[in-house]
């Protein structure tokens, strides 16, 4: 039975408990607010102000574009895949934090107001191409901090299926759906560096040049060691030739042939005696030119022998570094993550999410879920403890991110009270003094 309205509820079973609903002044996303520590030590909120034009007028200026922003990215650290979400969430009061302290008392957007922002100013031409830059430089700041001479980057594509009539969808025969293709580059710690929503049927290595080229160039000026990987869909001669004329070593899987296979006859002969549990590997390199290549390359391959199976596993890589075939593959084969990040992308921050009809609007949906994407990769590089610094962006949004929380206003101060339970005192106070004790980027 209810005692009176608005009331807390009195239960049969205990009468020593009582129910109240508190919405306003209670959060489950209280570990945001490390996230929200991070950005401002990494100056996200000077970005926003430097690249991002703001053209409301009147009444509609009341949220800073920097605190809707930070609600799109941080929604999406949570988990939060749609701006249907914000009607919930405005009145959240980790999401009422991380705003400016305007926004303390009032709440965040609701869904209206975000539904905006995220299909008309991010949209218009010179925010879009601020959005990228925000994404990049934010990286920047962090590899000022820590970042070492040899950068590898990754580059791959991938599949975000579509539901509807969206422009520029199309059917891609290899993911055997309707979708868009994007493609993505990654550097070895996992950090989004540069990204293009493409229409589902290109090929996957198209537009290679927009992303890769200035990426190589803005890591040697700084001069830095720029070695790229990429799957087979990237074996192109013009991208070899790139990338020979900048001098940066790379390693590229390619597929197997005819030819390939002649090169390597020797090496497909099964073992003679009894088969060994234990996988047997071949490895050797030789030089191959094909038919649309200028000159020679060199191609390393594998050759396994697996129990119980009757054919051999080849695999082929074209290549220019100089180390051994063995050191080849065993460097190649981390291009792997780069598909880890992917996945992560989609699965934590559900960069998948892309349901609006236009095309540009979709395109900034991407971006959003990209900077989330690498607030919290950066927020597991540089701040968690050396034991959990390999959890994935889902660990983080469940164990850390999901954590219990209750506001309530003093007359000087708020105190966000939080639930210990994944997210310790000790936890967070590690990850704070962690954050404080990184250096001032410069700029």
């Amino acid at each position: 039975m209810g005692e009176r309205q608005n009331g807390p509820f009195q239960l049969c079973f205990s009468t020593s408990l009582k129910v109240d609903f508190q919405g306003s002044r209670v959060t489950s996303d209280g570990g945001l607010i490390l996230v929200r520590e991070l950005d401002e030590r990494l100056g996200f909120g000077d970005l926003v102000a430097q690249h991002l034009t703001d053209s409301r007028r009147g009444k509609n200026t009341q949220l800073p574009l920097a605190d809707l922003l930070r609600q799109s990215v941080y929604s999406r650290i949570a988990g939060y895949e749609d701006v249907n979400d914000a009607e919930r969430v405005s009145q959240d009061p980790t999401f009422r934090l991380i705003g400016s302290e305007k926004t303390w008392d009032r709440g965040a957007a609701l869904t209206s107001r975000l539904q905006t922002f995220e299909t008309e100013m991010p949209a218009e031409e010179d925010n879009f191409r601020s959005l990228a830059l925000i994404n990049r430089e934010l990286i920047a700041k962090a590899e000022a901090i820590d970042t070492p001479q040899r950068i590898v980057l990754d580059m791959d594509s991938t599949e975000i299926p579509v539901y509807g009539q969206q422009e520029n969808s199309a059917y891609n025969g290899h993911f055997e759906s309707t979708c868009y293709h994007p493609l993505l580059l990654f550097s070895r710690e996992g950090d989004c560096l540069a990204a293009k929503l493409r229409p589902g049927n290109v090929h996957s290595a198209d537009d290679w040049e927009e992303l890769l080229l200035p990426e190589i160039e803005r890591q040697q000026k700084l001069g830095k060691e720029a070695v790229f990987r990429a799957d087979a869909a990237f074996a192109k001669p013009e991208i070899y030739e790139a990338l020979e004329e900048r001098g940066v070593k790379y390693a590229i899987r390619i597929a197997a042939n005819d030819n390939l296979e002649r090169d390597i006859a020797g090496l497909l002969t099964r073992p003679v005696g009894r088969p060994s549990h234990k996988a047997v590997v071949r490895y050797t390199s030789f030089l191959y030119q094909a038919a649309s290549w200028k000159t020679a390359q060199r191609v390393v391959a594998k050759v396994e022998f697996h129990s119980g199976e009757l054919f051999p596993r080849v695999g082929f890589i074209v290549t220019n570094l100089e180390a051994d075939s063995r050191a080849v593959v065993r460097f190649y084969n981390k291009r792997g993550t780069a598909e880890q990040w992917i996945k992560e992308g989609k699965q934590a921050v559900k960069m998948t999410r892309l349901s609006c009809h236009r095309f540009r609007s979709n395109e900034v949906r991407l971006w959003l879920s990209l900077i989330a994407y690498n607030l919290g990769n950066l927020w597991r590089r540089l701040v968690l403890p050396k034991r959990i610094d390999n959890w994935s962006l889902t660990s983080l949004q469940q164990r850390l991110v999901k954590t219990g929380g209750r506001l309530i206003k003093h007359a000087r101060y708020y105190w966000l009270l939080l639930a210990e339970s994944h997210l310790t005192r000790r936890l967070f106070e590690a990850m704070l003094g962690k954050i404080i004790a990184l250096p001032l980027p410069a700029g």
